[in-house]
């Protein structure tokens, strides 16, 4: 499925839409260039998940950790060692820039692409699943 968003806060509001199809044991595998907005979308994802807290990006601590009402979320950014340990299926894990760690993400996982659009603030965001 394909969107176009208009705002950092659309973007948002696509996410917290996107998390109701999310479940525990589920890996999202996020990929776009640097400021598309994985973040925002992932500020939404926890938003629509019951999280009320600040959500930031986990560039500099490896994976942040957040506990929603349902569910525990692990989101990390450009994340390798000890990522296996994330996938027991107790928690969502988000991943940010996930063409870096192809080679350790499950057999099936969720996509979810993030592109710049025609105006300023207008993302393309593509959302969908692999299975192999």
């Amino acid at each position: 499925m394909e969107y176009i968003t208009h705002s950092p806060e659309e973007t948002e509001a696509l996410g917290a839409e996107y998390a109701k199809s999310l479940k525990a044991g589920d890996v999202v595998a996020f990929s776009g260039d640097l400021g598309a907005g994985k973040t925002a979308f992932t500020r939404g994802v926890l938003h629509g998940l019951g999280y009320e807290g600040r959500v930031t990006s986990p560039t500099f601590a490896i994976a942040n950790e957040y506990e929603t009402p349902t569910v525990k979320v692990a989101h990390f950014d450009l994340f390798e060692i000890g990522f296996d340990e994330y996938l027991d299926g107790s928690r969502i894990v988000l991943i940010e820039w996930s063409e870096n760690a192809a080679d350790v993400l499950p057999e099936a996982y969720k996509t979810v692409h993030i592109a710049y659009g025609a105006a300023d603030n207008d993302r393309r965001i593509t959302i969908g699943e692999v299975t192999v």
